[in-house]
């Protein structure tokens, strides 16, 4: 089911209220140190301004917890928008109050205001009604273009729908597409990539994927737990015994699916947890008492990438080892390299795998690279995001 854009709805001389995900790093003075998600959110707002329409901006940043504080403003992003859109942004000093209120009723067609950190007010992340009414009353349209906050129900990336015609903006529509197009029609062979620390993370991810892909590759600190399921010894590895049986479950529901299931042969073990630790790499049925496995091998990146090679369609989420520390970032490395190769649709969900293909430089080499990392796996695991469900459908 698709769902209505900007496109779709007449902005014109309308007040739209827009959610952007504004939630940027910063460092001790107050500068953002990565600004792509501000620059994630410019064709949604250069799209409302030369349609005419009066453009109120809300995010949240940090976690201020439902208190006002000055470290969490959204100063240095109206900084920088304006700088961006060449324009001055105002920003209001509160969300729904005198500022806002005063601000937002005084606009002329083209302007853009920023109202202040949504989740300096307590409501917010109760999704209580009558702050989306307030919030609401701001405007005439709702744009969501926050996706990184589309898996949560708050109000004002669900709640003002209840009161307003709501639609998405163009970052929402390209991260449904691309995630939603990969899932429920992709061009086979259909291969997933997961990684990360723990099969309990991504447990309904590997279980709705295995009823959609050709193949799916393990890699990181989960695949331990699938070696250990197999009567391997993992010596200190990251390992979750309480879902051995789980893992065998997973395995054997692959093979009744015809799905290939890929481990890895061999891998990098470390002495221990740290960037210069002692590091051999071995056959995953070597694994000796006292190393812990901290990346993927030579051997498995070889067979990994052949079977990547022949693929039209691959999702990667989670790093296949600890690519903090570049000795352990080889596997990960290599398989984000031989994406960057594929004449395929690449697909990269957000989290941990978008910075270990960013830490690559390989972030221009792929298809799509989710802006959500919790919104993505959610979506991965067929889950329904309030923040979407709310908005028209077409």
């Amino acid at each position: 089911m698709s769902k209505k854009t900007v496109r779709d709805i007449n902005v014109t001389g309308k007040k739209v209220l827009v959610r952007c995900d504004f939630n940027v790093p910063q460092d001790e003075n107050g500068n953002i140190t990565d600004t792509r998600r501000i620059v994630g959110a410019l064709p949604t707002i250069k799209y409302l301004i030369e349609n005419n329409a009066k453009v109120i901006l809300c995010s949240h940043l940090g976690r201020p917890k439902g208190e006002v504080k000055k470290e969490f403003s959204l100063a240095p992003v109206q900084k920088e928008l304006s700088k961006q859109l060449g324009i001055e942004v105002k920003l209001a000093d509160d969300i729904v109050g005198e500022s806002a209120k005063t601000l937002t009723n005084n606009m002329k067609d083209g302007e853009v205001v920023l109202l202040e950190n949504v989740r300096f007010d307590k409501r917010e992340e109760q999704n209580d009604p009558e702050f989306s009414k307030e919030l609401a009353s701001l405007a005439e349209i709702y744009v969501n273009d926050a996706f990184g906050t589309a898996h949560r129900a708050h109000s004002s990336t669900a709640g003002v729908a209840d009161y307003l015609p709501a639609v998405s903006g163009f970052l929402i529509e390209k991260e449904i597409k691309f995630l939603g197009d990969a899932l429920n029609n992709p061009e086979r062979p259909f291969v997933a990539i997961l990684g990360g620390k723990k099969v309990s993370d991504k447990i309904s991810v590997i279980n709705n994927l295995l009823e959609k892909v050709d193949t799916l590759i393990i890699g990181g600190g989960m695949s331990y737990t699938f070696l250990k399921a197999k009567g391997l010894s993992v010596g200190n590895s990251i390992c979750e015994d309480d879902k051995i049986d789980l893992a065998k479950e997973l395995m054997q529901k692959a093979k009744d699916r015809n799905v290939e299931f890929l481990l890895p042969v061999d891998v990098t073990l470390g002495k221990e947890y740290d960037k210069d630790t002692e590091s051999k790499i071995v056959k995953v049925d070597q694994i000796e008492d006292g190393w812990e496995g901290l990346d993927i091998g030579t051997e498995t990146v070889k067979k990994y990438s052949e079977v990547l090679r022949t693929a039209k369609t691959v999702m990667w989420n989670g790093p296949l080892g600890v690519f903090e520390f570049d000795k352990f970032a080889k596997g990960t490395n290599a398989i984000a390299k031989v994406l960057g190769e594929l004449d395929a649709t690449t697909v990269i969900g957000g989290g941990d795998s978008a910075a270990a293909v960013e830490k690559a430089g390989l972030a221009d080499k792929m298809t799509h690279i989710s802006t959500g990392g919790g919104a993505s796996l959610e979506y991965l695991e067929g889950k329904i995001l309030p923040g979407i469900a709310c908005l028209q459908d077409k």
